[in-house]
C-alpha cells in the first residue's frame, strides 16, 4: 500500500529530472574542471547521451542506480507498492540502457557509465573520468 495519496504521488514523481539531475551536474563540474569540453544531450545520437566529446569519440552517461537498475546497489531496491507497473517499467530501463550503449559502440563511440553511488568517492570517479576521456590505461 502506498503510503501517499494519488496527488501527493503525483506531485513527487512530476520533481524527478531526467536532464540536469544533481549527479550529472557533478559529475559535468568534474569534467570541466579538468579542463574537458562536451556537448549535452545530443538529439542525433541513440539514448541523448548526457555528456558527449566528438572530438575524442566518447559519450558518458550519468545513471541513478534507482531508475536504472545498479547491480545489487543498495539504491537499487525495489518500490514497496504496484510491483506490477514497476518491475517492467524498470527492467525495461535497464534493457534500453544496455541495446544504446550496443548501438553507440556500432557507431564508433567510447561509452562510460557512471553510477549514482559513485559519486561518493569524488576523487575515484574524477581519476575514472580523467582515464576513460585521455585514452590512458
Amino acid at each position: 500500500m502506498d503510503t501517499m495519496t494519488a496527488e501527493q504521488r503525483s506531485r513527487r514523481m512530476s520533481q524527478v529530472r531526467s536532464k540536469d539531475t544533481k549527479p550529472e551536474l557533478v559529475v559535468r563540474r568534474l569534467a570541466h574542471g579538468m579542463g574537458f569540453r562536451y556537448r549535452l544531450h545530443d538529439d542525433e545520437l541513440p539514448g541523448h547521451p548526457d555528456m558527449v566529446f566528438p572530438c575524442r569519440g566518447k559519450i558518458i552517461f550519468v545513471h541513478g542506480c534507482f531508475w536504472h537498475r545498479h547491480g545489487k546497489c543498495k539504491n537499487t531496491r525495489w518500490p514497496k507498492s504496484r510491483l506490477d507497473f514497476w518491475k517492467p517499467k524498470l527492467e525495461g530501463n535497464r534493457v534500453r540502457d544496455i541495446a544504446i550503449r550496443r548501438r553507440l559502440k556500432k557507431l564508433g563511440w567510447e561509452v562510460l557509465v557512471i553510477w549514482e553511488c559513485q559519486l561518493k568517492n569524488l576523487e575515484q570517479t574524477a581519476e575514472e573520468i580523467y582515464v576513460f576521456l585521455k585514452g590512458e590505461a
